[in-house]
């Protein structure tokens, strides 16, 4: 089936994309440089590095892949919006913080916090999937990480917050920056749609993701610390707390599901929802046990807002959720944070004025990451309505064709005379030589 939308993909995305690069090209020419100083502590955390690309790539491709007509778009778009992301945001990040006598120094360590970052634009993707066309979403993740990493500057810079946890942040305004954009471009989708569901082979390849996401969620919660006891810590708390949370989700699915079965849906999200809870409190957790309890309670949380959170979201505010980004990512992460707050008032009891004064820079901390990703999510979404984009309309949601050239084994008309023959209805057709033609 051919394109619906030749202006936009035939035109406006190459050129697009061309300036895109040419762009990067001419200011990594006159700005960026590489760094040099640090050879072995930069290559020290290059296998970091690896896994995080892994998992952010793999894992997220793989995971936004459920839908059963949409796993072309969900997988190559993730990788285009990741390639495109990191160059990006290599480029504000280094502007904001590592500009000095005219010039920017990269190092490894900056392309491994541009991948963390980008983490932030997959979430987002996630609400707006099957809804959006490709221009839509580069424009989406051009703001989006430019939002994400003013945002870490100002916690890093002013708020005093460190450079490990304001990239835990990540989870938390990817959520609500994905949110906010799917509520003011695209259309609420009540009924469900057919093309919306899932098939065995679909559901197959988001598990992969989760699998994926799953293995390597210890090295991005621990890949920016420095202190070797602190990474270390947060490697041991993360592996307790997903595990926690997988168990929880294979029980709390069974127990919340009417027919008393397992739903696939339930184990490729809240399984990780342990590894997202522990992004903040990971290193100074000091007890096994409650980086347990938090897995098992993060687990319980997602599975228990599933129906919850779709009866809120769309039917009473018209926000549609694809992926379900708000009880994956938002919930568990927002539980973490506040865990992170107990936590160090606990450590501090005895020292009121560092008590006072640490637990009201972690909330502003996480206050300041939902407005920012709030207010520019519906900014963004309010300008992914621009008749510029070419919309794609409601008919064509979720919908590979749109986009990828797919082709289909069989003829629309073997197809037909092989549905007639199955439903006993008389065709010209020999059923032998019908059932020659489908598979020859």
């Amino acid at each position: 089936m051919a394109s619906q939308y030749p202006p936009s993909l035939r035109i406006h995305l190459p050129l697009l994309l061309l300036l895109l690069q040419v762009g990067f090209i001419l200011i990594f020419l006159f700005f960026i440089s590489y760094d040099h100083n640090n050879k072995e502590e930069d290559l020290a955390i290059y296998p970091a590095l690896q896994d995080v690309n892994v998992m952010v790539v793999s894992g997220f491709a793989f995971l936004l892949a459920f839908l059963r007509r949409y796993g072309f778009s969900s997988t190559g778009f993730t990788l285009l919006l990741a390639a495109l992301g990191v160059q990006w945001t290599v480029i504000v990040d280094g502007f904001l913080f590592n500009f000095s006598g005219g010039k920017v120094k990269i190092n490894l360590q900056s392309i491994l916090t541009a991948i963390m970052s980008v983490t932030a634009v997959l979430i987002s993707s996630g609400a707006v999937l099957g809804k959006v066309n490709l221009l839509q979403l580069i424009w989406m993740a051009m703001v989006e990480l430019t939002a994400f990493t003013v945002n870490r500057w100002i916690a890093v810079d002013i708020l005093k917050i460190g450079n490990h946890e304001s990239l835990m942040h990540v989870h938390l305004f990817g959520t609500y920056f994905g949110l906010m954009a799917s509520w003011k471009c695209c259309h609420s989708l009540m009924p469900k749609l057919e093309k919306q569901r899932s098939q065995p082979v679909s559901d197959k390849f988001a598990m992969l993701g989760t699998l994926f996401l799953w293995v390597f969620w210890p090295t991005f919660n621990s890949a920016l610390l420095k202190d070797g006891v602190e990474k270390g810590t947060a490697i041991y708390n993360t592996y307790f707390a997903i595990a926690a949370s997988t168990l929880t989700a294979f029980s709390f699915s069974v127990a919340t599901n009417s027919n008393g079965k397992l739903c696939m849906a339930d184990i490729q999200t809240a399984t990780l929802a342990g590894g997202v809870a522990l992004g903040f409190p990971a290193p100074i957790i000091q007890h096994p046990w409650i980086a347990i309890v938090l897995g098992l309670l993060a687990g319980a949380i997602s599975v228990a807002a599933v129906s919850l959170s779709q009866k809120c979201l769309e039917s009473a505010i018209g926000i549609h959720d694809t992926r379900g980004v708000h009880y994956t990512f938002g919930l568990p992460s927002l539980l973490g944070g506040i865990v992170h707050v107990i936590l160090i008032v606990i450590d501090n009891w005895e020292n009121l004025s560092v008590l006072g004064y640490s637990a009201l820079i972690k909330i502003g901390a996480l206050s300041l990451s939902i407005a920012i990703g709030l207010v520019a999510g519906v900014t963004t979404g309010f300008s992914l309505k621009c008749k510029l984009w070419k919309a794609v309309p409601v008919k064509k949601y979720f919908d590979d064709q749109a986009y990828w050239e797919v082709r289909q084994r069989f003829s629309p008309a073997i197809l037909l005379q092989f549905k007639k023959s199955r439903d006993n209805v008389a065709i010209k057709t020999p059923c032998p030589l019908l059932y020659l033609k489908l598979f020859v």
